[in-house]
């Protein structure tokens, strides 16, 4: 059995055992007592001492500031080194106030019973948390499972249970770390007509994302160790918890309104007694509130009135335009797209900042137009693409990216400024990104040592995130289609950012497949179910970022390479060396210092797992990240994946699916085709 935790805590690893026989979670402990109590017994202060002032301050304002701060506060008091007391407080996400403070009074009081006399103690109680030291300890994440109380109840149907059980885990771990502004999400599956699985993952708020994200997937990972095949479980740690049940045991509004960005907390806690630290100051006052607000509700009157009068002035003085309708855009069309929450450009801004679209200000060019770099008057730059006015079919693409990336707002994501539909001119807005496209550094062999594992393994997770946003997290389930390396663009930083949405579906919460008569992607991405049938879902983009994923393992692109032996496609070259155990030849794209290889046999495992025909063996999107995250999940043995070449490749290599890619012999790595019915689409970075 694996431990979960190690150190001077690890005598906390026997406590699960001590659970394992009771018949129900409720019947473990009272609803009053806590259930994890945490105080060191090497941390005694002396009876009415300075700290122990500071303590009792502390213990007395921490429930109020919490309740007062959507939930969450920490607080130092005291000024003298090592006489101040550090505390942190904070309810489950779907408490309400009132009991909230209820849980939190109740601590408080229970503190020094529970602990007398210690500067370090934590008590966990099911819905709250408070917790002080001597030291500070906000934002050190601890990843250790202190405690774990199972429900010995069996599951009638283990595989189905345990499948869904890790989607939904996952899925929680994601939203909770990188998505919820209460790190709290919960949620519920279906694993039967009759049985649904509802779960909960939340952190401690003072953490990083990355950092809950890494405390939560430890939890999740030890879930087969201590409760495989049971009905429900919660594991209980410093930093973080998780818990699962055949019954809802949150509230379930509650839930959805905590994890909704208008729950952001406000500022909580904050220095008592003039001690300087950098922590969130909130003292519950009421009379500091009203004092805010009769202050801030005139001023933000006032901006009001200012921008609506320099609105007005705006549109005065803004010259008409002369508009042309072009191809299959209507007037209604134009209205709609100006009605949009995109910014506007003038036409004449555009021209300015591209030197008249010039060919020196060209980044690239494909079936939708041409792409150009520009500068503002203000200084900053941007990537302007200009739509051609032949092609009918890129105008709907822009239409449909115009709509959707207005609306989305990812780090991982390519960010979207405005447009301009002004005369014959039809022209999307980026932001600038100065490390260009993924596949102008992965697949120049002057270049690639650039990347070294570190830095291609982050952006693998990257992009892994932003794909996670699209297809659960975001407002619309959205699959992106045509997802490829030169869709992935890199900024200062080298932080991936997914781009071009032209080809993009939205699809409603319950509808998540769809069916097109018309093939749009780029062969060797294209998911044999889409590029066969036509329907996409999203086990399309896995099965797409699965290839991307070999592709950066590897360094070498998707399509046909030509050596000295006959051409060979990558699916069928990795598949090859990984079912013959001889996966050291892959990494000749990848430098060799900084490798680690255990990271990069198990990124070339989860890309392998995306890549099977059968759409239903691809893992899900947050299985997918948490895979990448958790290094002691097992990962189930993949089967040959889709395309893949039996014996040794033929030395004309045709798609799989019947259609002739109109190419014979070898077939060279320099363009990737993609199908939009206008050109070959080979976009420069923008």
């Amino acid at each position: 059995m694996q431990s979960p935790s190690s150190g001077p805590g690890a005598m906390w690893n026997l406590l699960p055992l001590l659970f394992l026989g009771s018949s129900l979670l409720v019947a473990t402990t009272n609803a009053d007592d806590p259930w994890y109590t945490d105080c060191p017994s090497n941390t005694n202060y002396t009876r009415g001492s300075a700290f122990q002032a500071n303590l009792d301050a502390l213990l007395s304002s921490l429930p109020a500031a919490a309740v007062a701060s959507s939930g969450f506060a920490y607080n130092v008091t005291g000024a003298a080194p090592g006489q101040q007391a550090y505390g942190l407080a904070q309810c489950r996400g779907d408490v309400n106030a009132s009991a909230c403070l209820a849980c939190l009074d109740g601590s408080a009081r229970h503190m020094a019973a529970s602990c007398p006399g210690q500067k370090e103690a934590m008590l966990i109680y099911d819905e709250c948390l408070l917790r002080h030291s001597n030291e500070s300890f906000f934002g050190a994440a601890d990843t250790s499972v202190r405690l774990w109380l199972v429900n010995t109840q069996n599951t009638t149907e283990p595989e189905e249970f345990r499948s869904r059980l890790g989607a939904l885990m996952g899925n929680l771990t994601a939203r909770a770390a990188f998505a919820s502004p209460r790190m709290f999400a919960a949620g519920e599956t279906a694993v039967t007509p009759f049985v649904n699985i509802f779960g909960m993952a939340q952190c401690t708020r003072d953490l990083a994302a990355d950092d809950c994200n890494r405390c939560l997937v430890s939890a999740v990972a030890l879930i087969p160790n201590y409760c495989d095949g049971k009905q429900g479980a919660r594991g209980i740690g410093r930093s973080c918890s998780i818990r699962f049940e055949v019954y809802p045991f949150y509230n379930v509004q509650a839930a959805q309104e905590a994890m909704s960005p208008a729950a952001a907390p406000v500022p909580g806690g904050g220095p008592i007694n003039g001690s300087d630290h950098s922590v969130p100051r909130n003292t519950g006052s009421n009379h500091t509130v009203r004092t805010a607000l009769l202050v801030s509700i005139p001023v933000a009157v006032a901006l009001l009135v200012l921008l609506l009068v320099v609105a007005c002035l705006c549109k005065r003085n803004r010259k008409p335009h002369k508009h042309v309708q072009i191809a299959s855009i209507s007037r209604e069309d134009d209205q709609e797209m100006r009605s949009s929450e995109s910014l506007l450009y003038d036409l004449s801004t555009l021209r300015a900042a591209t030197d008249n679209f010039s060919e020196e200000n060209k980044l690239g060019e494909g079936g939708f137009g041409s792409v150009y770099k520009g500068t503002l008057q203000n200084g900053q730059e941007i990537a302007v693409k200009r739509l051609s006015a032949t092609s009918q079919q890129g105008q709907l693409e822009m239409k449909n990216e115009v709509f959707l990336l207005v609306k989305l707002q990812h780090k991982n994501l390519v960010r979207l400024l405005g447009c301009c539909i002004e005369e014959h001119e039809r022209l999307l807005v980026y932001e600038f990104l100065t490390n260009n496209s993924l596949d102008r550094i992965l697949f120049d062999p002057a270049r690639q040592r650039e990347l070294g594992w570190g830095l291609r393994q982050r952006i693998i997770e990257g992009i892994g995130r932003g794909l996670l946003y699209l297809h659960e997290d975001s407002r619309l389930t959205i699959i992106h289609r045509d997802l490829k390396a030169s869709n992935i663009l890199l900024d200062a930083d080298m932080n991936p950012k997914i781009s071009d949405f032209g080809l993009a579906k939205l699809f409603s919460i319950d509808s998540s497949v769809g069916n097109t008569s018309r093939i749009a992607g780029t062969y060797g991405y294209m998911a044999p179910e889409y590029a066969l049938h036509g329907i996409f879902s999203a086990k399309s983009d896995i099965f797409s970022y699965g290839v991307l994923v070999l592709e950066i393992v590897t360094g070498r692109r998707n399509t046909c390479t030509q050596g000295s032996g006959p051409s060979e496609d990558l699916l069928t070259y990795v598949w090859r060396h990984w079912s013959r155990g001889s996966v050291r030849q892959l990494l000749d794209g990848c430098p060799a210092e900084g490798r680690r290889p255990q990271e990069i046999l198990r990124c070339i495992h989860i890309g392998l797992l995306c890549v099977q025909e059968d759409p239903y063996l691809r893992p899900g999107m947050a299985s997918v990240v948490v895979m990448l995250n958790s290094r002691s999940i097992t990962l189930p043995t993949p089967a040959v994946p889709a395309y893949a070449l039996h014996g040794r490749a033929a030395t004309t290599v045709n798609p799989p699916w019947g259609m002739s890619m109109g190419r014979k012999g070898p077939i060279a790595a320099a363009q990737e085709p993609s199908i939009n019915e206008a050109s070959v689409s080979e976009l420069q970075p923008r």
